[in-house]
């Protein structure tokens, strides 16, 4: 009887814990998304030589260094957005590798920044962006999404340069 007694207190104590833990069950979950695309997105960009961040897929595509700086400067609008705050990132004229990984770092730590500051409620709060109702919850899916199409294109630049990408891990 005393064994049932613990187990079902040991029970009652974990499901009150995750209660609290509750208004960030979705906050936690993107934090680590988040943090592995951060993680993806830097390897990816540290796996390009410096010489092959000028190189263009076609004349039509945008650089190499271009792409990184891309995905940096839409998360931090997409995030800034979110957060209602001013973007921390304008467009950049240096493409080159270091600024690019720098603006890159910049850009995911002020978004899961942003993200962490949040609860679940705020991410779902609706709010008004150009006339548009959305959430924080969007934004920040719209900004993930964005990247990960971006980061594929990358991923084919530097197959077509011979290097072979690093593999995601989830």
């Amino acid at each position: 009887m005393k064994r049932v007694a613990l187990g079902v207190l040991c029970l009652a104590l974990s499901q009150a814990a995750f209660a609290q833990d509750s208004g960030k069950t979705l906050v936690n979950i993107l934090v680590k998304h988040w943090q592995a695309s951060k993680d993806f997105s830097i390897a990816v960009a540290n796996a390009m030589p410096d010489d092959g961040y000028d190189f263009h897929a076609t004349a039509a595509e945008m650089s190499f260094g271009e792409q990184m700086n891309h995905i940096a400067i839409a998360d931090a609008n997409y995030c800034s957005a979110a957060i209602g705050a001013d973007a921390p990132l304008a467009k950049s004229e240096d493409n080159q590798k270091t600024a690019a990984i720098q603006n890159l770092n910049m850009a995911y730590d002020y978004c899961i920044a942003g993200i962490e500051k949040m609860t679940d409620t705020d991410l779902l709060k609706p709010l008004t962006r150009n006339h548009r109702t959305t959430t924080a919850y969007e934004l920040y899916w719209g900004a993930f999404t964005h990247a990960a199409h971006h980061r594929g294109q990358a991923e084919v630049y530097l197959r077509l340069k011979g290097v072979t990408p690093p593999s995601y891990k989830f």
